[in-house]
């Protein structure tokens, strides 16, 4: 059962969240085509929010050698479960993966532009800053305006607030119009959805469910009673949720735009 603090939260970014779930951008994808426009621009917040997990698991967990126990066993295992789902779930044909490289399979399958983010992530290999990194590879600017929004949060020291972005900011909130769309689009095209279909579904079956309480218990944890954190978390997830609209918004336009040439 969720928390007193828990139920607050979901009720104030209420309106928020409802503007994600009837964004005019899931009704507006009806090709294939539209479906490249989207994924090309959303990889890039695919592979940052497996960046913002790693800086929780970075603060709450000990990485360093030699190795002494860290924080909470708790928050330890709370956090270290959930990267362990992000980072080395399943595919369709039950080999391990992470859920960004699945979505690189997806895209691959779906016919997509990979070269940018392959070399986007060749740059960040060589210790090439992500700043720098994704203007090299002219990345879509809504995208580098949400890593850079991201990345605010992994830099400002703040692990509740970036525990609470996570868990309510980055929750994919994946409404049953977009679905029906990319169902009735495999059965057109089998050969070239059926993966993003399964990154669809295994996203809501793991963290749409599970992983969210993991987060839930998470930022009990960390805010215990303190009014000051609760409400520093609202704050970063209000910004959060603003953030994944204005990107939602941008791919809108552009995929219109693809449907004016088509």
């Amino acid at each position: 059962m969720d928390s007193h603090r828990i139920k607050i939260i979901k009720q104030e970014i209420t309106p928020l969240r409802q503007q994600l779930l009837n964004h005019p951008l899931y009704t507006s994808m009806q090709s294939l085509d539209q479906l490249q426009v989207f994924m090309e621009h959303h990889v890039y917040a695919v592979w940052d929010f497996m960046s913002l997990l790693k800086s929780l698991q970075r603060d709450l967990t000990c990485i360093d050698i030699p190795w002494v126990p860290k924080g909470s066993p708790q928050t330890r295992y709370l956090i270290n479960e959930i990267v362990l789902g992000e980072e080395s779930d399943v595919d369709e044909k039950g080999n391990r993966t992470s859920h960004f490289e699945l979505y690189i399979k997806a895209m691959k399958q779906a016919g997509c532009n990979l070269g940018h983010i392959h070399e986007f992530v060749n740059n960040i290999s060589k210790h090439i800053s992500v700043e720098k990194s994704l203007a090299l590879v002219d990345a879509p600017k809504a995208s580098v305006q949400f890593v850079n929004d991201t990345f605010a949060f992994i830099n400002s020291g703040k692990t509740h607030v970036r525990a609470g972005v996570f868990t309510f900011g980055r929750e994919d909130l994946i409404p049953g119009m977009f679905m029906k769309f990319v169902e009735e689009l495999n059965k057109q095209e089998p050969d070239k959805v059926s993966v993003f279909k399964y990154y669809l579904e295994r996203h809501i079956e793991v963290d749409g469910d599970h992983h969210s309480h993991l987060g839930y218990q998470m930022m009990d944890e960390l805010c215990g009673d303190d009014n000051r954190l609760w409400e520093e978390c609202l704050v970063g997830i209000r910004s959060a949720l603003q953030s994944r609209i204005n990107l939602w918004s941008a791919i809108h336009e552009k995929v219109a735009e693809r449907s004016l040439v088509m």
